[in-house]
């Protein structure tokens, strides 16, 4: 994060605002909008200003700005379009510690100006740090059109009741809870159909039923969640919902921390990674875990990679939920075998080269390589082996032995769907050594089959981020 997001108070506070023309106007109006008392100076000024001249708390110089003028402001806009000015602005902010902003000038600025959207009380900003202000502004446009206005007065309906919620409901968990249940529930859906008496009416008795119950006796919830084999792009909504409404999460080494960015901040991290003879916790530990932390009341997102059902060993985590009489909740998740063979353009399927597939995991309960050959060598059917990177020369040998062909075409797909993606094509008596040569680290997914010999042709990942490298190099029309 190159910025930090804050927000200012600067009701009552003197802002100066240097130029006459659109950039200036949109300054301040938005610190009009904030409560600010503005001090603009420029000689002339544009039409974008005829709706805010005449504001009470506006005040348009003519005159040049003076050092002077600076004493007691909170913030300084440059937005004249004149270096010099720009470079006293500037001087004269500092002098007085007065925080800058120099519109496209980036030494000048002390903070970044972001695209808003104004539902007041809520208000969302947006900002890329200026290195692209159009993809800032494309978000705005997208997200004013998913939050309704009403959304604004749905925040401030609620904000009447914080302190009477606050007296009656001691507990930080538990308030948070109670909101998220009014919010989401009959009185939002009330009060965003324009019942705000009868909202009003449910807050207060759901508010009257909390106070009275035992915390004690609250049960939590564990959401058993896949996340996919790592873009995360490939989550699915109701991931992301119940991501943000957990209390706690249990995440292992396949979740990556930019799907663990999409978490609800204040949400408490518990690392169970595992790796291969290196376990953070051993699986009953962890399914112990999750049944104590939901005995406590807290709502536990189970965070797996890929599917939890398919080598996630999320089978065994809800057993032992049931058996404690835990709710519990599952999502599935885009498992590796689908979503990185589709990342590098193998088809696990094609009627030219695989009527099945077959998914086996390299590691069983005791970690050893233990597969029906006989099955895995079948003509016309593509093998995705999950967990094989450590065993691939076995995975091989054993292959081979039993009657496939080693010049089979065959694939590993290293950290496939992150941006670090990498595919390493050879044939079954080939792939061990190349895997070696190529110091993969994994996560990785291997898939055996004539669909590999596909991969070629169709690895639209590759040549996506080909062409834009490629387009990059071209020049470029000014925006």
């Amino acid at each position: 994060m190159d910025y930090l997001p804050i927000f200012l108070d600067i009701k009552a506070r003197r802002v100066i605002v240097d130029g006459g023309e659109t950039v200036a106007a949109r300054r301040v109006d938005r610190a009009l909008l904030a409560g600010a008392k503005v001090d603009l100076f420029n000689p002339t000024l544009s039409e974008e200003f005829r709706k805010l001249l005449g504001h009470e708390n506006l005040i348009h110089h003519t005159r040049a700005f003076t050092d002077s003028d600076f004493i007691g402001a909170i913030i300084a806009y440059g937005a004249s379009d004149d270096p010099s000015r720009d470079a006293k602005l500037h001087a004269a902010a500092k002098a007085h510690g007065v925080l800058a902003n120099v519109a496209d000038v980036g030494e000048y600025c002390d903070f970044i100006t972001p695209s808003v959207v104004d539902r007041s009380p809520l208000v969302v900003a947006i900002s890329s740090g200026g290195a692209a202000p159009v993809i800032a502004r494309i978000l705005r446009a997208r997200i004013e059109s998913l939050l309704p206005p009403a959304y604004g007065r749905l925040a401030e309906f609620v904000g009447q009741f914080r302190d009477q919620v606050g007296d009656k409901i001691k507990k930080t968990l538990d308030r948070r809870r109670f909101w998220e249940g009014t919010i989401e529930g009959p009185v939002g859906d009330l009060f965003l159909s324009g019942a705000a008496k009868s909202a009003e009416k449910n807050l207060l008795a759901e508010l009257d039923a909390a106070s009275k119950a035992d915390p004690g006796q609250r049960i939590g919830e564990v959401y058993l969640v896949g996340a996919g084999p790592g873009d995360p792009d490939l989550l699915t909504f109701r991931a992301l919902r119940l991501m943000q409404r957990a209390d706690v999460v249990v995440y292992d080494r396949l979740v990556g921390d930019d799907i663990l960015a999409l978490m609800r901040r204040d949400a408490e991290r518990i690392y169970v990674g595992k790796l291969p003879q290196q376990h953070t916790m051993q699986q009953e530990d962890i399914s112990q875990l999750l049944v104590n932390l939901a005995l406590e009341g807290k709502r536990v997102l189970r965070l797996k990679g890929g599917d939890p059902f398919i080598f996630g060993r999320g089978g065994e985590e809800i057993e032992k939920l049931a058996k404690n009489d835990i709710p519990f909740q599952v999502v599935p998740g885009v498992t590796a075998a689908a979503g990185c063979a589709a990342y590098a353009g193998i088809p696990l399927t094609h009627r030219d080269h695989a009527q099945s597939c077959m998914f086996v995991t390299a590691h069983g309960r005791d970690g050893v390589l233990g597969l029906d050959w006989e099955v895995l060598v079948r003509p016309a059917q593509t093998v995705a082996v999950y967990m094989g990177l450590s065993n691939l020369n076995d995975l091989a040998e054993q292959i081979v032995t039993h009657g496939i062909d080693p010049e089979t075409p065959a694939a590993i797909i290293d950290n496939g769907t992150r941006e670090n993606q990498r595919v390493v094509v050879g044939t079954i008596s080939t792939l061990a050594s190349q895997a070696a040569e190529a110091e993969l680290k994994g996560p990785s997914i291997i898939v055996i089959g004539s669909v590999v010999t596909l991969h070629e042709n169709l690895q639209w990942f590759s040549k996506r981020e080909e062409a834009h490298y490629r387009m990059s190099l071209q020049p470029q029309d000014s925006l």
